[in-house]
């Protein structure tokens, strides 16, 4: 085997075959990291002129001058085995060490153990614990959260129509959809100057539920990477403006200082007053899935128009109709429980599946391989210090 590197279109090449395929492993996502300061490699182990493995990684100065290497979504190899796995690492941990780095971060997009649709373990499932040992055998350390989720919600479409999803869903489910189609709530996809329309709502939701929106400038940068190549779509759902109790925005002229965002988003309203903004998300395109990926939706409308609901039926048919072989909900926050403040959203997104078309994902998880161990070593106590 030999470890090489390899240009950008190379690894597209690998990665749109690759079974660990993800989003945040293409050179959009390389991109975007670039625009933010990283440097982009392409790495790949080949053996008789096939590749077996690659990944994308992205490095950065972070602590004392030293790099942190990472692989978002990576490495793309099958860590069950044993031997491709500690010689990826190997080299990728040698490369590192030869070019200033200090510690290799990676999240795979690797499905550990099989789940059923309530988080239990699958009777006769698949189980790739094996890889857990062979990463620490390539000297890794698991790490107990990742930047991404761990565990998310799928719903499985291959070999399912839309009629027989919609009549399998939780009759709950059916009727916000219906609901909110006779409220009038229509959907339609955004143009990339109506991005504040979804960075308003999202900013809304954001500060509603406490958790860190994505700046405008990411939204925008991802319409840019991704659009033309047909994998994101940022949609929204809305409702005549006649058939609304009051207005999205009637509180807006009340505000001292309205956002640059806010006031996109109300001039839009004023030109195109057929459809006020109700609830919106950003769905990734790509492989064999489509991806939930962000979302929000205005408190005030949610009950009464169901609008989050029909947003989501929308996804799901395109999805079945376009191909794909499954609709990722993508994060829940940990393995579903009811006592949790978060079951909400687990409990949301399993109620457009059955036992049979849906189940919870579990990935292999964030791990890190030291690669300078004074500075690694070092790095850790300030970091348990500062936390």
């Amino acid at each position: 085997m030999n470890f090489i590197t390899l240009e950008p279109e190379q690894f597209r090449e690998y990665a749109q075959k690759s079974p660990y395929k993800s989003f945040y492993q293409t050179p959009e996502i390389a991109k975007l990291r670039e625009n933010s300061g990283w440097t982009p490699y392409y790495f790949g182990v080949e053996s008789s002129g096939k590749l077996l493995a690659a990944s994308m990684v992205v490095a950065k100065p972070a602590f004392l001058g030293k790099s942190i290497y990472y692989a978002p979504g990576g490495p793309l190899l099958d860590f069950e085995d044993a031997d491709l796995t500690g010689f990826f690492m190997k080299n990728l941990k040698s490369y590192a060490k030869s070019h200033n780095g200090y510690i290799v971060h990676i999240e795979p997009y690797y499905e550990l153990v099989e789940r059923d649709r309530h988080g239990e373990v699958k009777e006769g499932g698949f189980n790739y614990k094996n890889a857990l040992n062979n990463l620490k055998n390539a000297g890794l350390i698991r790490l107990p959260e990742s930047d991404e989720p761990k565990y998310s919600f799928v719903l499985d479409i291959k070999g399912h129509t839309a009629e027989q999803i919609f009549a399998d869903m939780k009759r709950n489910t059916r009727n916000h959809i219906r609901k909110a189609e006779k409220m009038g709530v229509k959907i339609r996809e955004l143009k990339r100057e109506e991005l504040g329309i979804f960075k308003q709502i999202t900013e809304s939701t954001s500060n509603r539920r406490n958790f860190t929106d994505k700046p405008l400038s990411y939204y925008e940068q991802m319409y840019d990477l991704f659009h033309g190549r047909g994998e994101v779509k940022f949609m929204m759902a809305g409702a005549p403006e006649d058939a609304l109790s009051r207005s999205m925005f009637a509180d807006v002229a009340n505000a001292e200082r309205p956002s640059p965002v806010t006031t996109g988003a109300r001039e839009r309203s004023e030109k195109d007053a057929s459809l006020v903004p109700l609830s919106v998300g950003m769905f990734m395109l790509y492989g064999d899935e489509v991806i939930y990926l962000f979302s929000g939706s205005d408190e005030k409308y949610m009950k009464d128009y169901n609008a989050q609901y029909l947003i989501q039926w929308h996804m799901i048919k395109y999805a079945v109709e376009h191909g794909f072989k499954r609709y990722n909900f993508y994060g829940i926050q940990g393995l579903p429980d009811k006592s949790s403040k978060d079951y909400g959203i687990y409990d949301f997104k399993k109620g457009f599946t059955s036992d049979e078309t849906g189940h919870v994902t579990e990935l292999i998880g964030a791990h890190e391989l030291p690669v300078n161990t004074i500075f690694y070593q070092l790095h850790k106590l300030l970091s348990k210090i500062k936390h």
